[in-house]
């Protein structure tokens, strides 16, 4: 069966259903397999310690002794002598004096009747301390998603809501699939281009359905990510550096010892995720400008579409690319101030580790998104044209099978 064929057959709309949920099927599988009980697991009985976060509520604040930060507006630091109900846990509805300690990195301002968050640490059930941990910020942070849904869908109506779909989908497949292959000792750049692919697919088929314009990206996209990604292991590799030169290597290596996890081909699994997003943003914007330009004028030929593709595509790929570098500076931003500070020589900055991360993350980002214009734009004109014959022949086909049909209808009502 050749490509015509399967593309015949996925614009039968049952046969497209079908495959999607299959798709969805197999990944909800695939969650659960990667999901299961863990073995590796704490003793909750008995006299084994274990330390739990619980809901608190301020009753009373029986002491304080506060003073306000010089420097900083609103912070103090001192202590607080505090009598907090715990609100959920083996010992909810308790009432536990805690005393709340205030510095400038832990600094929690408790007042009466918040909602805290506190650590239970317990020995067993009847021996157990308690003390701040932060602020109860959960319900804000459900608010904050909720505003953010709702302007998705107030603004982009049905197809915001498609994306709201697509962002739910790609964090549940971080969450509870790339991670879970990660700690249970996967290659990370096969967890990432599995979690990439899955992500691509149902995006951009829940925005546009099985359409040439959604495949054509798709496509494309998943191209260009993968050149990224190759790019990625081959710089590193040039530059020696791994998952092993980032600040989190010996905390890694800790949980590696346990879980075989592979720790040197994190950094570049998150690279390939955080260049996602700009990737896929430009790929779908120039399958689009190339199906704009060819429904207007379908007597185009694909010399044209490429060109119309890349002229848009040459437009986005400065400010995508400045996109990456400003988000990969501010993740950094922090240490960097730490760095002019302490007027480090540049000899020595442009070879710390640090920044040579940080400048590979930038650049090999970059780099797929100025891969993927021509990619996407090579791709869509010529899928485009092909897709759309194709639909035509079907279309005349199924026509002239329903007047064949109709004429047999009259003959035998004649007779």
């Amino acid at each position: 069966m050749d490509v015509g064929d399967w593309i015949k057959r996925l614009s039968q709309p049952k046969l497209r259903s079908a495959l999607f949920v299959i798709m969805l099927l197999v990944l909800v599988g695939a969650v659960y397999r990667f999901n299961r009980l863990d073995e590796f697991s704490y003793n909750e009985t008995g006299g084994t310690s274990y330390i739990r976060y619980e809901k608190a509520r301020v009753v009373e604040i029986t002491d304080e002794q506060l003073e306000k930060d010089p420097k900083i507006s609103g912070l103090y630091h001192g202590t607080q002598q505090l009598t907090l109900r715990l609100l959920s846990g083996e010992h909810k509805g308790e009432t536990v004096s805690v005393t709340n300690y205030l510095s400038t990195m832990y600094n929690v301002h408790a007042k009466p009747g918040m909602k805290l968050i506190v650590d239970v640490d317990s020995a067993n059930q009847d021996r157990y301390t308690v003390t701040v941990y932060s602020y109860y910020r959960a319900p804000l942070l459900y608010g904050m998603v909720g505003i953010f849904l709702a302007f998705l869908w107030a603004i982009g109506g049905k197809k915001g809501l498609k994306s709201a779909a697509g962002l739910v989908l790609t964090f549940a497949s971080i969450v509870f699939l790339f991670i879970p292959m990660l700690y249970r000792g996967y290659s990370p750049m096969l967890a990432a281009i599995l979690v990439v692919t899955i992500t691509i697919v149902f995006t951009l088929l829940l925005l546009d359905g099985w359409s040439s314009k959604s495949i054509s990206a798709i496509l494309g996209t998943m191209i260009g990510v993968v050149l990224a990604g190759v790019q990625a292991s081959l710089a590193g590799e040039m530059l020696h550096i791994s998952g092993f030169n980032t600040p989190d290597s010996e905390t890694l290596i800790l949980i590696a010892d346990n879980t075989g996890m592979s720790v040197g081909g994190l950094l570049f699994a998150g690279i390939l995720l955080a260049a996602l997003g700009a990737i896929m943003d430009v790929g779908i914007t120039v399958a689009s400008a190339v199906y704009e330009v060819y429904k207007t004028n379908r007597e185009l030929g694909w010399r044209s579409l490429f060109l119309a593709g890349m002229n848009v595509g040459r437009d986005m790929m400065g400010t995508m690319a400045t996109t990456l570098i400003l988000a990969f500076t501010g993740s950094s931003l922090m240490s960097l101030i730490v760095l002019y500070a302490y007027k480090v020589p540049f000899t020595q900055l442009v070879n710390m580790n640090m920044v040579t991360i940080e400048v590979l993350q930038g650049i090999t980002g970059s780099i797929g998104v100025i891969l993927t214009v021509p990619i996407v734009a090579l791709v869509s004109a010529r899928f485009m044209p092909y897709y759309d014959r194709l639909r035509q022949a079907q279309q005349l086909q199924t026509g002239a099978s329903v007047d064949k049909q109709n004429v047999q209808e009259q003959e035998h009502s004649i007779a």
